[in-house]
């Protein structure tokens, strides 16, 4: 087995000795690479975030940016990182290195003050630089309030960055005035070829283990032989309970490069969604084939998180208020789980049986979620929270709608943050299906949508205002579903 090593800033670098827990921020301060900046420890600030080399969409490679103070360092074996301190370009010999592009327009429109959160949003906006598909808008940008850059830059691309003390308007100028990459730029030029593929790994420090196999057969052999591991994906959950409740595991394997957990197919009736896949890469690969998924992903936390955070993950947690659940729950889907022993198919309305707690085997892994076909035309995603982007939600609503000659057929109605798991308002669905699509029936069924769960008081929210979102949620729907008629 060939000792574990990343690339960063492309120079090969040994783990060892860094402990299997340590994250990558840490292992990069720890060599000198400050720029790297720990905020919170949770994935919501993204002073830390960093560029990896990951398998590309209209080219091979993509730069991908990424929270480094949750992903482990032994998770990056055999792959290449580019943190803020390599986006600068070599000068001469005794000249300074010359800045990057968005490093650039960032010092010369005042995008930084005290300068601690800018290493992490200059990674976020060169990874956005180097969107392949980025183009020039012909459009007008729209004003203050804009997105989208006259450059093609989606302000979205920085969600999951925070700033403290330079206010964002300088540094949404910076986003908008960089150009597009140059024909020679070597971070451009290296999207042309393809990233590091995935190695197995076996990396031991301190009597503690981090694994990863080439193939599923092989992690599920492992997981028999080791139930005591946790096993990790995008690690944006795990990563967070290392960090602020300092767990640490005896063995953690990994999950996230398995092929087998990282396909989508699409058939006559079904679409099944691999279980290791990003949140970013499925949206990348439905385009809006599924629309309530086009909804939920834009409210998924952030970005940052979305490039590492995988369904399997956020399902596996058994998360009362994880953002997906609901949704699935909507369109009815279907867990695929896996173990040496088969497979089968358990749908998702049955999975969950309390509190962080589900049918799921000791051993057994999510490989995939599988979406009926047809899909109902009538959806929507609400997410209540306080905060717009990368923020956990009070409520979660999903709704998936047949409505006939403006008669109901057929309603699926997901909830999260009302209950000890994510459930159906079985309830409500009865009281809307057969009857019609009109203010009388949604009035009705919003009362009985207001019953539903047993949401509790915290410090998100209190059990009443759940209730009053719940019910005004149906009443949302129906009045974004005749304005569409109307219009």
């Amino acid at each position: 087995m060939v000792a574990a090593r990343i690339t960063v800033n492309g120079t090969k670098t040994p783990i060892s000795p860094a402990a299997p827990h340590t994250t990558a921020l840490e292992f990069l301060r720890e060599r000198g690479l400050t720029g790297t900046k720990e905020g919170c420890a949770e994935g919501e600030c993204g002073a830390c975030s960093v560029l990896v080399a990951r398998p590309g969409t209209d080219k091979p490679t993509d730069w991908v940016a990424v929270n480094a103070c949750l992903v482990p360092v032994a998770a990056l074996d055999g792959q290449e990182i580019i943190t803020s301190e390599g986006l600068a370009t070599a000068g001469e010999p005794g000249t300074p290195p010359a800045l990057h592009p968005v490093q650039e327009e960032m010092a010369v429109r005042g995008g930084s003050q005290c300068g601690y959160c800018t290493p992490g949003f200059v990674c976020s906006m060169a990874a956005e630089y180097y969107r392949p598909n980025r183009c020039a808008r012909t459009e007008p940008s729209g004003g203050p309030g804009a997105e989208h850059g006259p450059n093609g830059f989606d302000l979205h691309a920085l969600s999951g960055n925070l700033c403290r003390c330079t206010g964002y308007r300088p540094i949404r100028d910076a986003a908008f005035a960089v150009g597009m990459p140059t024909d020679d730029d070597p971070l451009a030029l290296r999207r042309e070829q393809a990233p590091p593929s995935p190695i197995a790994t076996e990396y031991a420090q301190d009597d503690r283990e981090f694994l990863r196999r080439s193939t599923l057969a092989q992690t599920l052999r492992l997981l028999r032989e080791r139930p005591d591991a946790v096993v990790i994906a995008g690690s944006t959950d795990w990563g967070v309970e290392v960090n602020i409740r300092s767990r640490r595991a005896d063995c953690a394997v990994a999950v996230d490069r398995l092929p087998e957990l990282r396909e989508l197919r699409v058939a006559s009736d079904s679409i099944e969604i691999g279980a290791a896949l990003t949140l970013t890469e499925i949206e990348g690969r439905l385009d809006g084939d599924v629309p309530l998924l086009a909804e939920l992903f834009p409210q998924f936390a952030s970005r940052l998180i979305r490039n590492s955070a995988t369904l399997g993950g956020n399902l596996g947690t058994g998360s009362p208020i994880g953002d997906s659940p609901p949704a699935l729950l909507a369109l009815e889907a279907s867990l695929v789980l896996v173990d040496p022993d088969g497979e089968r198919a358990v749908p998702l309305a049955d999975y969950f049986t309390g509190y962080r707690q589900s049918v799921r085997r000791p051993g057994e892994l999510i490989r995939a979620v599988r979406i009926p076909l047809p899909l109902s035309p009538v959806v929507a995603f609400h997410k209540i929270a306080k905060r717009r982007f990368d923020d956990i939600s009070s409520v979660a609503v999903a709704f998936a709608l047949d409505i006939e000659d403006g008669t109901v057929r057929k309603a699926r109605i997901g909830l999260g943050g009302v209950a000890a798991t994510p459930i159906r308002a079985l309830a409500t669905e009865a009281a809307v299906e057969g009857r019609p699509w009109t203010a009388q029936t949604v009035e009705a069924a919003a009362r009985v949508l207001r019953a539903e769960g047993t949401p509790l008081s915290d410090h998100r929210a209190s059990a009443d205002y759940r209730r009053a979102m719940l019910g005004q949620s149906l009443l949302k729907l129906y009045a974004r579903t005749t304005e569409a008629v109307s219009s």
